[in-house]
């Protein structure tokens, strides 16, 4: 059952998501080569808590970690470890947040130093599916709609677009209804309506879609041994159209990355 949120309780989650949305940008400047895996972890744990919320993954299904570390072949779920960033690697960090009983949970795919051409546009095209996708979210439209926005992007560059994970819906609880897919058929699926929250959540493979998982049980990578890149934003239907609750302006920030992608889906009520 999907669960409509109040205005009240989106301003709740706006501010859930923001904890995410600044930690990402506090690890944007520490994440490069040399870099220890555990040590971001612990500092991203610290920052969540300073903000006066919780870990939204530490301890969630037996999950040991604040974030979901997956470099290069891993494709999410990762589990945080005391191998070193390397010139060249990417890394999806998946992060959440609890305040005030709310979830907040965005992820965001950075380059480590100079990272090869395909790589960059592996990541450039698996970021502009994710705001087509979010155009997609809007009043008379369909979850299938979304998902054939992000499908169509990244099938047409010739990525693969993992079916077996998917985004979701958010509030109380981390997985809400209705589940996200980036691939579908348009005008199928769950109807769109005001009060909706989600999560939408690319997840490309730079060749085959099949996944394979690693024995401890979390760690998702890619059955060819290729690159995947992840990106995800949290948001609200709101008055017809999707607004953004979270932003990766902090992250750009501490980049020096100027960029007015979030533009069209920004709110004026977006706290700095």
């Amino acid at each position: 059952m999907i669960k409509i949120k109040t205005p009240e309780e989106i301003e709740l989650m706006r501010e859930s998501a923001l904890v995410v949305s600044r930690t990402l940008g506090m690890l944007a400047s520490e994440i490069k080569p040399g870099a220890n895996p555990l040590h971001l972890d612990k500092l991203a744990e610290d920052f969540i808590r300073e903000q006066g919320a919780e870990p939204g993954f530490l301890g969630m299904y037996d999950f040991p970690n604040t974030l979901n570390w997956s470099p290069n072949t891993q494709i999410v779920h990762g589990i945080p470890n005391n191998e070193a960033l390397k010139e060249g690697d990417i890394v999806s960090v998946d992060c959440g947040a609890l305040k005030n009983g709310f979830y907040g949970d965005h992820a965001y795919t950075f380059e480590v130093g100079e990272v090869a051409a395909e790589t960059k546009k592996l990541l450039k095209i698996t970021k502009e599916s994710l705001y087509l996708g979010i155009r997609a979210f809007k009043l008379g439209n369909r979850v299938g709609d979304v998902a054939y926005a992000i499908q169509n992007h990244c099938e047409a560059q010739g990525y693969g677009v993992v079916r077996e994970l998917v985004g979701h819906g958010l509030g109380t609880d981390l997985h809400e209804d209705p589940q996200m897919p980036n691939y579908g058929k348009r005008g199928r699926g769950k109807k769109l309506v005001n009060g909706m929250v989600v999560a939408i959540e690319p997840m490309i493979n730079m060749g085959s879609r099949r996944i394979k998982q690693l024995k401890d049980g979390w760690s998702i990578l890619t059955a060819d041994g290729k690159p995947s890149a992840h990106f995800e934003h949290n948001v609200a239907l709101i008055n017809g159209r999707p607004e953004l609750l979270s932003t990766f302006q902090y992250i750009y920030d501490a980049l020096g990355v100027q960029s007015n992608e979030e533009e069209e889906f920004r709110s004026e009520k977006l706290v700095t």
